[in-house]
């Protein structure tokens, strides 16, 4: 085994929101219906950008916008009316033009809801892709969570 498997890997600070489901939100089974949670990931999302500093409306006024680029949920036990869930948000890539998240949606510590985003920066104004303005890195930075390999290079 090599010495980079046995690295302990770098934590991030992890952001995390609680809402309570809605009825609205519920399909005749009683329970959520699965494109909601991609709501609810781009409510985490932006409550994580204001956590951090950067309101997602400061961006955008001043000219940069993410947008979706995939989403994908892993969905592995039903959240039902009323449940309060936690959703639980933490950066997997940062790079020059995009990013990765995870959001992993908990009831009373049980993942219910395993959710991968990949967000690209765009220029409102021009168009087309941007780099990440830097006050919007250095605020998502502490989000961030090495992989061993990553932790093992910077080593």
């Amino acid at each position: 085994m090599s010495g980079a498997a046995t690295l302990p890997r770098h934590m991030s600070e992890r952001f995390s929101h609680r809402l309570r489901v809605r009825y609205d939100e519920c399909d005749q089974q009683g329970v959520v219906f699965n494109s909601h949670y991609f709501a609810f990931f781009d409510v985490v999302l932006t409550e994580a950008f204001r956590h951090a500093g950067c309101p997602y409306q400061e961006m955008t006024a001043k000219g940069t916008d993410a947008m979706v680029a995939e989403a994908h949920a892993h969905y592995r036990a039903p959240a039902r009316f009323d449940d309060e869930v936690e959703l639980e948000w933490w950066i997997t890539r940062l790079g020059n033009k995009s990013m990765s998240t995870r959001i992993d949606v908990k009831r009373d510590g049980e993942v219910l809801v395993e959710g991968e985003m990949r967000h690209v920066f765009v220029d409102l104004v021009k168009g087309g892709t941007k780099p990440m303005p830097d006050e919007v890195r250095t605020a998502l930075q502490p989000y961030v969570e090495e992989t061993e390999t990553e932790a093992a290079a910077r080593a």
